[in-house]
């Protein structure tokens, strides 16, 4: 087994939440994880990625090459783009389609749309809707998380392990809302395909 998956976003997003998850997911899992991550200004909503790497042999390296990646996992359609030359041959993308325009030039929303849709294999979702309809608006980077679960080669129930170790200390009510929302974004991936 071997994933390689890049995570993108806009500080704030929760894509370091999403990182933890999925990696302590592959540790209870008994894999191998590498990840490397580069974090922009939150305050500024500078960009954030992550690289990911799981595999149940040792791996040598933390970062990703072009043309490499799994899965591009991002919680913002402008930063899912930012990546695709990462993204393999047959690889996923999955993305929320909510933008956050933190930039003068932010790109025309429908020219990105029609050119995250071009990709035979993708889910577009607007995961802010989603946790909205669930009661849970703070949780759209769990809904994108679901989105991907699909994808990720762990068990479902390891990923639920991993939301309740994450966010345990900050109460049931919160664990709550994440396991939700993951499956949320589950159900929406089952439909869409």
């Amino acid at each position: 087994m071997k994933k390689d998956i890049i995570l993108a976003g806009v500080g704030g997003q929760g894509i370091l939440s999403i990182a933890a998850i999925i990696g302590t997911a592959a540790i209870e899992s008994g894999l191998h994880l590498k990840q490397a991550e580069v974090h922009g200004m939150s305050q500024r909503g500078g960009d954030v990625q992550s690289h990911l790497r799981i595999s149940d042999k040792p791996i040598h390296s933390d970062l990703i090459p072009n043309g490499g990646a799994d899965l591009i996992i991002s919680v913002e359609p402008m930063e899912s783009l930012r990546y695709i030359p990462y993204l393999s041959e047959n690889g996923w993308l999955i993305t929320n389609t909510k933008a956050f325009v933190n930039i003068p030039d932010y790109p025309d929303y429908g020219e990105l749309m029609k050119t995250i849709k071009s990709f035979p294999n993708h889910i577009a979702l607007d995961a802010d809707e989603i946790a909205k309809d669930i009661g849970s608006p703070r949780s759209m980077n769990m809904v994108v998380l679901g989105a991907a679960s699909t994808f990720l080669d762990l068990s479902y129930e390891k990923l639920e392990e991993g939301i309740k170790i994450i966010f345990g200390r900050k109460g049931e009510k919160i664990v709550d809302a994440n396991l939700k929302a993951i499956k949320a974004g589950k159900e929406f991936t089952k439909q869409y395909k």
